[in-house]
């Protein structure tokens, strides 16, 4: 099994983040700036992230926070005491980049708002986290990614036909949000040091709007025909055959036939060549007017044979299908392993762990996963203390050498 490689090139070397945020989507960005070499120290509070209390745990180590955690430096503050904020406060004057999530107003509350962080560190950029946004007649409630996927129309469109909407089993809004956010940051960071003479800004990002903006054209097509997208199960109002199918031997692969010259490959693949001459079978519309055919003959074909056979059979001649893969067939996928999609790390309380590898793949400066996150609270306090007192000083604070000046 591939292992993490931490002696690489890092391109965010120099880059500081603080990370005040908690659970997902906000620290997700900081673990991914991490990935690439950004110093990220992580705030939590003195009873500890909840991200520590998700999933499950081992021999009482939280796993989860293994993954979320990789890469920082981990401090306690209580937000509410005045000491703590103005720790948070040096903390700020420190930073490149500062993630938070707490509802509008929480953080000027504290002295810790945008506009008193701007006035002590003009370069900062803060990405401020929210279920809703910092706008608009939502934006002062309870935000979280089960909110989003609802509020966002994911869930509306996902499920069976005569079924309920279907909320996904992981945090896809907290994880797309956090994607989103981490370009986000990349974008303010290049025009603070490239085109912006020096000046940072602040990025509103709520859960919800980076899943409506991939959910497709539903929105031009309801203004203009006024279509509304239903749930079809695994199929496409697209495409057909889009679905999934039993194998002999008890295991599911996937199918889409996203072109015609596709699907005439399918056909021969089940012994069914003659659909490709057929006006019923060889147009788009054709397909989908017949969809309930075409995946009967493929689920008639598939099932009678073992998933082996069936990939092997598709792969020959360039007819696409993938496994439907447990985490189990993940670790074992030789694709998988060629690729180090995932790694082992060395880790201070479980000896080694397995995670996911760092994306995307840069080929002159690829990211790495120096440590997994210390289940240990307020790890390193010594070290963040130290910079802490080297920050209080003055308005601004005695400066090193910044990001900004690396590039």
């Amino acid at each position: 099994m591939e292992t993490s490689n931490p002696s690489s090139k890092a391109p965010l070397e120099g880059l500081r983040v603080l990370d005040l945020s908690s659970l997902y989507a906000g620290p997700l960005i900081a673990t991914t700036l991490g990935d690439f070499g950004a110093e990220v120290i992580k705030v939590e509070h003195p009873r500890g992230d909840d991200a520590r209390r998700w999933g499950l745990s081992k021999d009482g180590v939280p796993l989860w926070w293994k993954v979320i955690s990789r890469n920082k430096r981990l401090i306690t503050l209580d937000l509410h005491l005045p000491e703590d904020q103005a720790k948070a406060r040096a903390l700020c004057r420190w930073a490149d980049v500062v993630i938070e999530n707490f509802r509008p107003g929480r953080l000027e509350g504290w002295g810790l708002g945008w506009e008193q962080l701007h006035a002590l560190n003009p370069r900062l950029v803060m990405v401020r986290v929210t279920g809703f946004g910092q706008t608009g007649p939502r934006a002062q409630q309870p935000g979280f990614g089960t909110l989003a996927e609802a509020y966002s129309g994911f869930a509306f469109i996902t499920g069976q036909p005569d079924g309920p909407p279907t909320l996904p089993p992981f945090g896809l809004a907290d994880g797309v949000a956090a994607l989103a956010g981490t370009y986000a940051v990349m974008m303010a960071l290049y025009w603070r040091d490239a085109r912006g003479g020096g000046e940072g800004q602040y990025i509103d990002l709520s859960l919800y709007e980076p899943l409506f903006n991939i959910l497709g054209p539903q929105a031009i097509e309801y203004t203009q025909t006024g279509t509304v997208q239903q749930r079809q199960g695994n199929r496409s109002r697209r495409t057909s055959p889009r679905n999934t199918y039993l194998t002999r031997d008890g295991h599911w692969v996937a199918l889409s036939g996203g072109t015609q010259g596709v699907v005439d490959r399918m056909y021969r693949v089940i012994g069914r060549p003659e659909l490709a001459q057929d006006p019923r079978y060889n147009t788009a519309q054709g397909r989908l007017e017949h969809a309930d055919e075409i995946d009967g003959w493929l689920a008639e074909w598939i099932g009678q044979h073992d998933l082996e056979e069936v990939l092997a059979r598709f792969e020959a001649i360039e007819a696409p299908i993938a496994p439907v893969n447990s985490i189990a067939q993940i670790l074992q996928d030789p694709h998988y392993r060629a690729r180090a999609s995932f790694v082992e790390v060395p880790d201070e309380d479980l000896g080694r762990v397995v995670m996911q590898n760092v994306v995307p793949r840069l080929s002159l400066t690829p990211g790495a996963i120096r440590h997994s996150g210390p289940a240990t609270l307020d790890r390193d306090r010594e070290y963040v203390e130290g910079i802490i007192r080297q920050f209080s000083e003055g308005p601004t604070g005695p400066r090193r050498r910044r990001y900004s000046e690396e590039v």
